[in-house]
C-alpha cells in the first residue's frame, strides 16, 4: 500500500484481488461457503490486530467460528459471549473451545499498570486488575516486563477457562458429545502457539510430525501437510 493511499480503499481493492485469486483457486469456493457453515472450532481470542486466528491456524472461511474481545477476557455475567458459547456448541456442533492468549497484550499491560487507562475500558479491566492483585508476588519477582506480561496473559486464560469449566452449555457438551476445551498462548514474535494444559487436553501440542494418512497443499514457497492429528510446513 503506498503512502498516500486511503486504507480502506486499499482494503476493497485487497478483497477483489483476493476473491479473484479463491475463485480462480476453485471456482466452487464460495459458492459452496453461501450454503451454510460447519466449523468444528470455535475461537475465544483478543481483538488485537496481530491476531486474525483464521490466518494463524492456516485454515480457511468456514472453519472457525469466532469472538474476539479486548485481552480475550471470559466472564460469566458477559452475555455477548454466553450467547456466542451457546450457538457454536449447542447449534454448530463445535468439537473444540480454544481460549487464545498472546505475547505483548496491551490489556496484560494495563493491568499490571497502576496507570488508569480511562472510560470503559478501566472497568473492562477490572478483572485482570484482580488477577494481577492475586499473583502479586509472583508478577513482581518476574523481572523482564515481557516475560512478566506474558505471566499475566498466561494467567487470564488459566482464569477464563475456569470460566468455560463452569458453563452448563459447555459442561453438557464434553459430557454427551466430547468436546475438547483448550487453553492456548499465541507468540506473536515467532507465530507459534504454545498450548497451556488448561482445559480438557493433555497439555502440550504435538510436533507435527504427522500420521501416515496426509494431504498435502503445495504453495511456492513451503508444502503444507494436513494429517490426521497434525500439520506441519516444509519449507522449500
Amino acid at each position: 500500500m503506498g503512502s498516500a493511499e486511503d486504507p480502506f480503499a486499499y482494503a476493497l481493492s485487497s478483497n477483489r484481488a483476493w476473491a479473484g485469486y479463491k475463485t480462480h483457486q476453485n471456482p466452487e469456493f464460495f459458492t459452496s461457503l453461501a450454503t451454510g457453515q460447519s466449523p468444528e472450532i470455535l475461537w475465544l481470542g483478543c481483538s488485537d490486530s496481530r491476531c486474525p486466528e483464521t490466518t494463524i491456524l492456516g485454515l480457511q472461511p468456514g472453519d472457525v467460528f469466532v469472538h474476539r474481545n479486548i485481552a480475550n477476557i471470559i466472564s460469566p455475567t458477559d452475555i455477548n459471549t454466553s450467547a456466542v458459547i451457546e450457538y457454536a456448541v449447542k447449534h454448530l456442533q463445535v468439537k473444540h473451545v480454544v481460549l487464545c492468549g498472546h505475547s505483548a497484550c496491551g490489556g496484560a499491560a494495563a493491568a499490571l499498570s497502576d496507570a488508569r487507562v480511562g472510560g470503559v475500558l478501566d472497568t473492562w479491566l477490572t478483572p485482570l486488575k484482580a488477577l494481577r492483585s492475586a499473583h502479586l508476588d509472583e508478577l513482581l519477582a518476574i523481572v523482564d516486563d515481557k516475560a512478566r506480561a506474558v505471566r499475566m496473559a498466561e494467567l487470564n486464560v488459566e482464569a477464563g477457562i475456569k470460566v468455560l469449566m463452569a458453563n452448563v452449555t459447555i459442561q453438557e457438551a464434553i459430557r454427551d458429545k466430547g468436546l475438547q476445551v483448550h487453553g492456548i498462548l499465541f507468540d506473536i514474535g515467532s507465530g507459534r502457539i504454545r498450548e497451556l494444559g488448561f482445559g480438557t487436553g493433555n497439555g502440550r501440542l504435538k510436533d507435527g510430525s504427522g500420521g501416515s494418512d496426509s494431504d498435502v497443499v503445495r504453495g511456492s514457497h513451503g508444502v503444507l501437510v494436513f494429517g490426521d492429528d497434525s500439520a506441519s510446513m516444509d519449507v522449500q
